[in-house]
C-alpha cells in the first residue's frame, strides 16, 4: 500500500524533481509505521524514481535533459514497434475499446480545470496506450512496456511545470486520432511513426516546460 501511493504520487507530480521527501510528512499522510514507508522508497529508488542518500533522507529523482532525451529515443522505439504489432493483430473489438477510451479523452476538453485534466489525461492516456499493448497478444510486450511508461509520466510531471499535459491535451489528443486511425487501417509502417514521433514529443514538451520553470518553480536541491 505504501509503495503504491508513493509511486502514484510520483507519477501524478505531486513533488517535483529534487525535492526532499521528509518520512514525518509520508508517515502522517499514509497514516503508517516508519518500516513499511522505508521499504517502499527502497522500492522506489530501485525503481528510479526516488534517492536514498545515507545520513541525508530521500528526495525525488532527478534527471538531466540528455538522460531524458536518451529515454525518451529508446521509449519512442519500443512503442512504435509495439504499436506496428498491433497494428498487425488488432480486431474490431479492440478498435472499439480504444475508441471509447479515445472518446473519453476527448472530453477531457471541456474542462475548464488544467490540474484536473492533466491528471485525468495521465490516467486515460495509459489506459489508451495499455489497449494497444493488449492489441499485440504479447505478455512481453506489456511487461517490458510497464515500468517505461511509468518513468516517463514521472520524467513528464517532475521535470518541469506543474500539470504539464492540462496545457498540452488538445495536441496529444490529435496525435491519438492518428496513431487510432493507422490502427484501424491496419496500416503498420504508419502506427510506428505516428506512436515514435508521439514519444518523441514528450522531449519538446518538457524542455519547453523546463525555460519556463525558473520563472514558476525553483526545484528544492
Amino acid at each position: 500500500m505504501a509503495y503504491g501511493s508513493i509511486k502514484e504520487a510520483l507519477l501524478d507530480g505531486r513533488w517535483p524533481a529534487g525535492e526532499r521527501l521528509p518520512l514525518t510528512t509520508l508517515k502522517a499522510d499514509l497514516g503508517m509505521s516508519k518500516q513499511p514507508i522505508m521499504e517502499a522508497l527502497r522500492r522506489l529508488d530501485a525503481d528510479g524514481l526516488v534517492e536514498i542518500v545515507p545520513q541525508v533522507g530521500c528526495r525525488v529523482l532527478r534527471y538531466d535533459m540528455d538522460q531524458m532525451t536518451d529515454f525518451f529515443t529508446v521509449f519512442a522505439s519500443l512503442e512504435g514497434a509495439a504499436t506496428a504489432v498491433a497494428a498487425s493483430r488488432r480486431k474490431d473489438v479492440d478498435l472499439a475499446r480504444l475508441e471509447a477510451v479515445h472518446r473519453r479523452i476527448d472530453a477531457l476538453r471541456d474542462d475548464p480545470d488544467e490540474a484536473r485534466r492533466g491528471h485525468e489525461y495521465r490516467t486515460l492516456n495509459r489506459t489508451f496506450h495499455s489497449v494497444i499493448h493488449d492489441m499485440t497478444r504479447s505478455d512481453i510486450v506489456r511487461d517490458m512496456s510497464l515500468r517505461m511508461w511509468d518513468l516517463s509520466d514521472f520524467l513528464i510531471n517532475t521535470a518541469g511545470l506543474p500539470a504539464p499535459m492540462g496545457s498540452a491535451l488538445e495536441r496529444r489528443h490529435c496525435e491519438h486520432q492518428q496513431i487510432y486511425d493507422a490502427l484501424v487501417a491496419g496500416d503498420v509502417a504508419a502506427a510506428r511513426s505516428r506512436t515514435e514521433q508521439h514519444v518523441l514529443n514528450n522531449v519538446d514538451l518538457i524542455r519547453g516546460q523546463q525555460d519556463e520553470l525558473p520563472r514558476t518553480r525553483i526545484p528544492t536541491s
